[in-house]
């Protein structure tokens, strides 16, 4: 599978703060590709500059062959964008939202009738082509965000936080749709998101921190480099309880958050029987689980992903 994103010691300062440190990446043509990062990890400034909208320092980048730095016309016809804001004009309906982007990407007027009906068509909003978008929902406004962004067939397609304020049936359908899109049309997914379950569907993930690019594999290697299992369990002292733990039981890392005592451990069965017999404290509760992403953002950057929404 060839690349259709490679960047290559890519930096970016501001007076004498590197944002972006010499990162190297690529991006496979037609899989999803998940990036991750803390607040302040340098994601959005590379996202920046990535999409032409801020200059490198340092470095190259490539997406569909052209230069960003050289190229930048051709750079923005290979890619389209979902920002996390709503970038509609709410006064127009959703066909004449469709028809000035059109305009802005110089699609053919012989074209454009037929392209704004397969994008309505692919998220379902065919029948609302001639409504005023103040009407519709928050859901009905993602979808017609997407169909906007597919408009001038784009290589790449960049979602910042796609479904960020959605209820969670809305999300589930707002998925359906973009990887009904990943199979019909085969194109390249960047995705940036909070929610663990949608990175998941990433083919590969990279996590980013200050500035520099720390891992990049699939979701299922990722969790196994954390390794073991988690057992969280609650008491009626939690601070004793885990005095006792860290002096009898075997664990890798052990830590107490939101009321909530965390093991990782090698092998929980070889650790209930000792924790249930050493602990000598009633347990309120017990769960044993395997490793999440969110446990892997967790051991590579020291913060819980939940903890770094609202990046700037």
């Amino acid at each position: 599978m060839s690349n259709i994103i490679e960047v290559r010691d890519l930096k970016k300062t501001y007076k004498d703060l590197d944002a972006v440190k010499d990162i190297n990446f690529e991006v496979k043509q037609g899989e999803i590709f998940g990036f991750l990062g803390p607040n302040g990890a340098g994601k959005s400034t590379t996202i920046n500059m990535i999409c032409t909208m801020l200059a490198p320092t340092s470095g190259s980048i490539h997406i569909n062959g052209y230069n960003v730095k050289k190229q930048r016309n051709e750079v923005r016809k290979s890619i389209g964008i979902i920002f996390q804001e709503n970038t509609l004009d709410e006064k127009l309906t959703a066909g004449e939202n469709l028809l000035l982007h059109c305009r802005f990407y110089n699609v053919p007027k012989s074209e454009r009738s037929k392209r704004i009906h397969e994008v309505l068509e692919i998220v379902d909003l065919v029948e609302n082509k001639e409504k005023r978008v103040e009407t519709f929902s928050g859901g009905m406004k993602r979808r017609l965000e997407i169909a906007r962004g597919l408009l001038h067939y784009p290589k790449v397609l960049f979602l910042d936080e796609p479904t960020v304020g959605l209820d969670p049936q809305t999300r589930a359908h707002i998925w359906e749709y973009i990887l009904r899109l990943k199979e019909k049309e085969g194109i390249t997914m960047f995705l940036t998101t909070h929610y663990l379950d949608e990175a998941e569907i990433s083919d590969r993930i990279a996590i980013m921190d200050h500035g520099e690019i720390i891992t990049i594999n699939t979701p299922r290697e990722l969790k196994k480099q954390v390794g073991g299992d988690i057992i969280e369990l609650m008491t009626e002292d939690n601070k004793l309880a885990l005095e006792k733990i860290k002096e009898r039981v075997e664990y890798i890392e052990a830590y107490e958050k939101d009321g909530v005592i965390r093991l990782k451990v090698k092998s929980s069965d070889e650790v209930i029987s000792t924790l249930i017999k050493e602990l000598e404290l009633p347990i309120q509760s017990l769960n044993i689980r395997k490793p999440t992403l969110n446990d892997v953002f967790l051991t590579f950057t020291g913060r819980d992903i939940h903890q770094t929404e609202n990046e700037g």
